[in-house]
């Protein structure tokens, strides 16, 4: 009974696979795909023949409230950097970036110029992540993001949500904004 329901147990993992009256294989691995690839967004613009502008909103050091505190898996009221940069497009509003970072990863993110050197390429020179967590969600933008997007009334919005870790913790969280009929996602792989 214990094999029995080690192997369903294991079969339902996909860690095996079995058939009836044949056996009890080890599966070949799931391929993993990378649906949205670690990327900076002027290097998107640029590629595609525009010209690439930022505007800094805010740039300041906050406390972690408990959800920072839990995203960053430290205790809330910890230290952090906060930014607040809006890409353009030639003259169109892209993306708002809104970044927080460790202040032990990054402990000079706030002398940076982000108008030349861009949050991305700043943390990519420190440290390139080991582990990167993406949640993409289709938002209604918020009357704030709405001003900073430059949208006459708010529209669907796509929002992408990712946390980076260098030796094992958590040194970035960034929440990026995209107005749903300027910009879209793309993934192209073979299976």
């Amino acid at each position: 009974m214990t094999v029995h329901r080690a192997l369903r147990e294991l079969t339902s993992e996909g860690v095996v696979t079995r058939a009836q009256g044949v056996g009890t294989f080890v599966a070949e691995p799931a391929q993993r795909v990378e649906l949205l690839e670690l990327c900076d967004i002027a290097d998107d613009i640029v590629s595609n023949g525009h010209i690439h502008t930022t505007k800094i909103i805010s740039l300041d050091v906050i406390r972690a409230d408990s959800n920072l505190a839990t995203a960053f898996e430290q205790r809330p009221g910890a230290r952090l950097f906060h930014s607040i940069i809006v890409h353009f497009e030639d003259d169109t509003p892209l993306q708002s970036e809104e970044r927080f970072v460790s202040p032990h990863f990054a402990p000079d993110y706030m002398e940076q110029d982000f108008s030349a050197t861009h949050p991305h390429r700043h943390l990519s020179s420190i440290a390139r992540p080991e582990e990167i967590e993406h949640v993409v969600f289709a938002v209604t933008p918020s009357v704030d993001i709405c001003t900073l997007l430059d949208l006459d009334e708010p529209e669907a919005c796509l929002q992408l949500m990712r946390r980076t870790w260098v030796d094992g913790r958590v040194v970035m969280k960034g929440v990026f904004t995209y107005s749903g009929s300027r910009y879209s996602f793309v993934g192209r792989y073979r299976p």
